[in-house]
């Protein structure tokens, strides 16, 4: 069922801020992720207590790798328990109420916890003199402590900022809802941006200082939802066969929808709440797996880097003969829908006459375009005009694959493409990509009709659903020899 469709003319709202609203709200694509979090300031212990691993066996006159294994495995044996040990003791879970005194304290004790197992190596290694590792324990010691306090004040400002938080908006003026407003507030874990009620004037104005913003149709149109990374929809639970009407009207929305019953008792609704709370760090990332979000996002980077500098010459050479093909800038910049339906610029080497460009691709390209320069021409048979969408992949506005971004407001035989599919957002519950699963299986080029998109929509779901590595390196390798086969596409 299509929220659009289903749904009378969006209410223009009132631009009403709540207690949890920041003064800018930052896309969740830009929001800072919890294992990319964790495993930076793991790297950063790792590293400190690798190097004073290494300075304290140069002050001994070894280098690392030449150094007897006596003197070196006491320092590794201690290295290695203070790493365990911060890990063991939570020291990478950032819970948002924790206080200065308890994230050194724990620093602490795991840096005890390193030069006890150093000394106690020593103790077989060294018996009568152990070398050392009074050095190493007050570099250990010194360094980690002081690593934990820079990082709990750079997390402190970062919350306070939103990029830890995670943003959600309430479904429901409901007395449960307003529970999960106070209890909010109360932690402190989640931003509650706004509440959504399909009564109209029904409903109340706020709901525990926060804004009531309109109806189900001001939802799918308001501009915060890139920023929104959780739906929560509140309901008694008696009222199943409502709850089941809207949620399947927010399934044509990009992102995570959760619902939140009426619990029966204080101790039950406190547990419900607590489930969906207890997330000190946000999941950016519809539906995917973090690690493996944090992974392609490292392919991607990789990649991207790898390729413009390789692609360097012939990015000069375009450039240069797009230039003198014909007037106008080098580089054509599209906004087209990204992650979470979040607008974003996407760069490709101008193909058009400048002056006849069509930013809205309300008029898709047919054969012999007579807006086409010659260049263009060229550029987009081999597909040579999209390569600047690495620098796309670099800001992490794409990836390398994923559905192929469209332009907003992109028409097909005169109707707006959202419109002909209810599940056309679901292809921006992820980034988008140069290339994708779609472009493999023969939907490349222009959407004109309504069977065209649909079939591209179900490629692209299909490849949501199977999201993996090995699928995304199979669709990278595949890419060419299609391209180089598929003649008949109009480009």
């Amino acid at each position: 069922m299509s929220l659009v469709a289903s749904d009378p003319a969006p209410v223009v709202l009132q631009d009403r801020r709540g207690p949890f609203r920041p003064g800018r709200l930052t896309a969740a694509r830009r929001r800072i992720g919890g294992l990319g979090l964790k495993l930076g300031f793991r790297a950063v212990d790792l590293a400190w207590l690798a190097a004073a691993t290494i300075a304290t066996l140069k002050a001994g006159g070894a280098s690392a790798l030449a150094a007897p294994l006596r003197d070196a495995l006491p320092l590794v044996a201690g290295a290695a328990a203070a790493a365990g040990a911060l890990a063991a003791l939570g020291a990478y879970r950032f819970a948002p109420r924790e206080g200065l005194t308890t994230r050194l304290a724990r620093t602490s004790v795991a840096a005890l916890s390193g030069a006890a197992a150093a000394w106690t190596a020593a103790l077989y290694t060294h018996p009568d003199q152990p070398r050392g590792l009074p050095l190493w324990t007050g570099l250990a010691a010194a360094g980690l402590l002081l690593i934990h306090l820079v990082s709990w004040l750079i997390v402190r400002r970062w919350r306070a900022q939103g990029r830890l938080t995670p943003n959600v908006v309430v479904v429901g003026a409901t007395p449960e809802a307003e529970r999960l407003i106070e209890v909010a507030r109360e932690t402190g874990d989640v931003a509650v941006l706004g509440v959504f009620d399909d009564r109209g004037a029904r409903a109340p104005k706020t709901l525990a200082g926060v804004p009531v913003l309109g109806t189900l149709s001001a939802l799918a149109s308001h501009p915060m939802l890139p920023a929104v990374d959780r739906i929560v929809v509140t309901a008694p639970a008696a009222g199943q066969a409502r709850c089941r009407e809207i949620l399947a009207r927010l399934s044509a929305l990009p992102n995570p929808v959760s619902l939140l019953l009426e619990a029966e008792g204080a101790a039950g609704r406190r547990a419900t709440l607590r489930r969906l709370l207890d997330a000190p760090l946000a999941q950016v990332g519809a539906g995917l797996d973090e690690r493996r979000a944090l992974l392609k996002r490292i392919v991607d980077v990789a990649v991207a880097a790898a390729a413009l500098v390789l692609l360097a010459p012939a990015l000069l050479v375009i450039a240069a003969a797009v230039r003198l093909d014909s007037p106008g800038p080098i580089l054509f910049r599209q906004v087209r829908y990204g992650f979470n339906n979040e607008p974003i610029r996407v760069l490709k080497f101008r193909s058009m006459r400048h002056e006849r460009a069509d930013a809205t691709a309300s008029r898709q390209v047919q054969a012999d375009d007579d807006r086409v320069t010659r260049v263009g021409r060229f550029l987009r048979r081999t597909s040579l005009d999209e390569l600047p969408q690495f620098f796309n992949v670099l800001t992490g506005e794409m990836s390398l694959v994923g559905p192929r971004p469209h332009a907003i407001g992109m028409k097909a035989g005169g109707e707006d493409a959202e419109r002909l599919v209810a599940e056309y957002a679901w292809r921006h519950r992820i980034k988008p990509g140069i290339t994708g699963w779609a472009q493999i299986n023969g939907s490349r080029g222009p959407v004109e009709t309504a069977e065209a998109i649909q079939r591209r929509v179900a490629l692209d779901i299909e490849y949501i659903e199977r999201q993996s590595l090995a699928l995304d390196f199979y669709i990278l390798i595949m890419t060419l020899p299609r391209l180089l086969r598929d003649d008949e596409v109009v480009r």
